[in-house]
């Protein structure tokens, strides 16, 4: 039972994280598309020489979550760079291998 004189103790939220899921799943590309209403996260893994690539998990949020995970996002950046140095990004532009079909921005 939370305590009342505590109100850090009624905010908490308890997360369940099965073994299953703590594996987590390998991407290397996102595609995102979005709404009015939500944005589509589609985390992708493609490996080099295989002309096929398969949707391994799909995240559907809220614009105002997209927002507050574009902040959690650079914060994190920062906070990696600033324990283990600038993370460098290739000077040649990512092109995907193959089309993929579909409108982007749209859900």
């Amino acid at each position: 039972m939370a305590d009342k004189n505590n109100p850090e103790e009624e905010n908490q939220l308890n997360i369940e994280l099965s073994e299953e899921m703590a594996e987590g799943v390998y991407s290397n590309l996102v595609m995102i598309a979005h709404s009015n209403s939500e944005f589509v996260l589609d985390f992708i893994r493609i490996m080099p020489g295989v002309p096929k690539a398969k949707v391994k998990s799909r995240v559907i949020i809220t614009p105002e979550h997209a927002k507050r995970l574009l902040a959690a996002l650079k914060d994190n950046v920062r906070k990696y760079e600033d324990a283990f140095g600038t993370i460098r990004q290739t000077e040649e532009g990512f092109t995907l291998p193959m089309s993929f079909g579909g409108k982007m921005g749209e859900a």
